[in-house]
């Protein structure tokens, strides 16, 4: 089922899920059911933005390989049908993530109150400190 947003839209085709073995222990239920799915998803390729392409593409995220496929793993219910819904929303989350424009940092300088206040302070701690020094007698 895909998610939709304002910015973010997109179709079932791009996306492709093959239900696989989950692992670990389980049973004979694991050794017999596929309720894991995995997620493959082609950046390039798909009908995002380039902008979000492009922040998807260069972050360090291990699940992106070489070719821009996002490989995504999803085993947490025993059920197909949830472990897809699970896909579906983690895509989904991490798209949003990278859709979101970065704020550029402006950059500010101290008020010369704050900067004399500062100063200030310091001075008196340093006055403080002198005084604990050896008692002559």
């Amino acid at each position: 089922m895909p998610n939709m947003t304002q910015e973010i839209e997109l179709r079932e085709s791009e996306v492709k899920m093959t239900a696989i073995r989950a692992q670990g222990a389980g049973g004979q239920h694991v050794n017999k059911v596929s309720s894991a799915v995995h997620l493959r998803f082609d950046i390039p390729a798909s009908s995002l933005s380039e902008s979000v392409k492009n922040r998807l593409l260069s972050s360090e995220d291990s699940r992106i390989n070489k070719a821009g496929v996002l490989v995504m793993k999803v085993q947490d219910s025993r059920s197909l049908e949830m472990n897809k819904m699970l896909a579906w929303s983690r895509l989904y989350e991490l798209i949003a993530a990278f859709s979101k424009d970065i704020k550029k940092r402006r950059a500010t300088r101290p008020k010369r109150s704050a900067i004399e206040k500062r100063l200030n302070q310091k001075k008196q701690r340093s006055i403080l400190k002198s005084s604990r020094g050896i008692v002559e007698s």
